[in-house]
């Protein structure tokens, strides 16, 4: 039994039931540890980002990875049958490949797919994982979470594809039009070359990430024309399968409206 992994989770477990920072002296008498125990816990749950510390102070909290990690955990259980009816609805309707994934850190992994009708198609199977900064569903999610998550993805750059955008500018740009237009779009592969797709997220009554879906296929087929057309129908899906979540789309003031119209 490892002893420091479990004083560690019970660290943890105190900070997740407190509701204020805590300081290493209150935290060590209430885990009745040493004060040079719980600093050196401390230290590491922040350098995995478990934990930070409040600035100017020497208080220390968790941060929202624990959160991330049990959303995802929760979301994954139901949501290939809860969304499967969209999937088959958006496979009618666009007769493309369809991708159902989930955000695991900096990937995105795959847990249902519909394959298209064509023979020339994306080839991906449930369980595989990719980059989540090159392929649409996992760059729709993405634009989900805070800015800061996008730093997490230093060091992972790499030119997968020549349009792979292997930089975090690129990526933060990329972002900024995605929560603009409401869909992530890639038009020529950036993970594996050939492929053009269009995804959307997934959102809980919180508007918590649950996951996302798209829709892909190859560049010859599937062009700029296409993607257009179809991200309507994604973003229908998307928006069934996170209502089927208990999210509320924000009601529009019609007031403006209706008085211009008297």
């Amino acid at each position: 039994m490892d002893k420091a992994f479990i004083k560690g989770l019970r660290l943890i477990e105190v900070l997740s039931l407190s509701d204020k920072p805590r300081g290493v002296t209150d935290l060590a008498n209430d885990l009745q540890l040493t004060k040079s125990n719980v600093h050196r816990l401390l230290v590491t749950l922040q350098q995995q980002g478990y934990v930070r510390q409040i600035p100017q102070q020497s208080d220390y909290e968790l941060t929202t990875k624990i959160w991330e990690l049990g959303s995802h955990v929760i979301g994954r259980m139901d949501l290939p049958r809860i969304a499967r009816p969209s999937m088959e609805w958006l496979a009618q309707k666009t007769r493309e490949t369809i991708h159902l994934s989930v955000l695991d850190d900096t990937d995105v992994v795959y847990v249902d797919k519909i394959e298209s009708e064509h023979h020339i198609r994306a080839h991906t199977s449930v369980g595989w994982r990719a980059p989540a900064w090159t392929v649409a569903t996992g760059k729709a999610m993405l634009a989900r979470m805070p800015d800061d998550y996008l730093l997490r993805f230093k060091g992972h750059f790499r030119q997968y594809t020549p349009t792979s955008k292997a930089s975090l500018e690129a990526l933060r740009q990329d972002i900024k039009t995605i929560r603009m237009q409401g869909f992530a779009a890639v038009y020529h592969g950036e993970w594996r070359e050939g492929i053009a797709a269009v995804a959307c997220a997934i959102v809980d009554r919180s508007n918590r990430l649950v996951g996302g879906i798209g829709m892909s296929g190859p560049d010859t087929r599937v062009k700029k024309a296409q993607i257009k057309e179809c991200s309507a129908y994604v973003m229908a899906a998307a928006a069934e399968v996170s209502r089927l979540y208990g999210y509320l789309p924000p009601k529009t003031d019609n007031k403006t409206d209706s008085k211009a119209d008297k």
